[in-house]
């Protein structure tokens, strides 16, 4: 087991790992915790009684958070002609043409946050899913980053104002961010509500028992505080 830094040890002492704790609690203490140097993330993390073998069973949907990531994110899109400049109209930082596409596919470079497509470029934007997918930057319609021209404005928007992609990993658990350290308390709250109540409406109606096993809430350098899901 690695050695705790004191901080982490600090934190540790003011949280009882035999509790669960109330939404509101563990994000009043996961914040009160977040003492590094730098703005820590407020996070959640999930262990699901899913198969993630099963297609139907796979957890991938999207979630608005009511005040955002607190972050800047560099979104890219895959587009040409009158979708580029609509998509460079409604503020994407790239716009994915011939050259950035062979730079991500000789380079492998991904310096960007989000990506989206409109259909007619997937076909080229397909073969950079070795390269995309591994970071969860490919684009897909399940997770809203595949989108028809008219959608782009909006799309582009909502990643920007900090939608998030809700999806299990292979072992079935999730791992996503609601907010930083620095947010208020309530938004904090509100946006860590917002993203459970879409967990808990994604449960696959052809799995049996218990569907979230285990929940916490954490910051970035912070202990897990253990979350009560009945």
């Amino acid at each position: 087991m690695p050695k705790r830094g004191k901080r982490y040890q600090e934190a540790a002492k003011t949280i009882d790992r035999t509790q669960d704790y109330s939404l509101d609690e563990a994000v009043t203490l996961a914040k009160d915790n977040a003492k590094a140097k730098f703005d820590e993330t407020i996070e959640m993390h999930f262990r699901l009684g899913i198969d993630p073998r099963q297609a139907d069973q796979q957890i991938r949907t999207t979630v608005m958070l009511p005040h955002g990531l607190g972050k800047s994110v560099r979104v890219l899109v895959f587009a040409e002609g009158e979708d580029a400049k609509a998509a460079e109209e409604a503020g994407a930082d790239i716009i994915a043409d011939n050259e950035i596409i062979a730079k991500i596919q000789n380079e492998g470079w991904t310096d960007f946050d989000m990506a989206i497509a409109v259909p007619s470029m997937m076909p080229k934007v397909g073969r950079l899913g070795r390269i995309l997918g591994p970071r969860n930057l490919m684009p897909s319609p399940k997770s809203g980053t595949v989108v028809q021209s008219d959608d782009l404005p909006r799309a582009i928007e909502e990643l920007k104002a900090g939608r998030i992609e809700i999806r299990n990993d292979r072992t079935g658990n999730l791992h996503f961010p609601v907010g930083k350290a620095s947010f208020e308390l309530q938004a904090l709250i509100e946006n860590a509500q917002t993203a459970l109540d879409v967990v808990y409406g994604q449960k696959p109606g052809s799995m049996k028992g218990i569907y979230i096993r285990r929940a916490v809430v954490c910051s970035t350098m912070g202990p897990s505080i253990h979350l009560a899901t009945n």
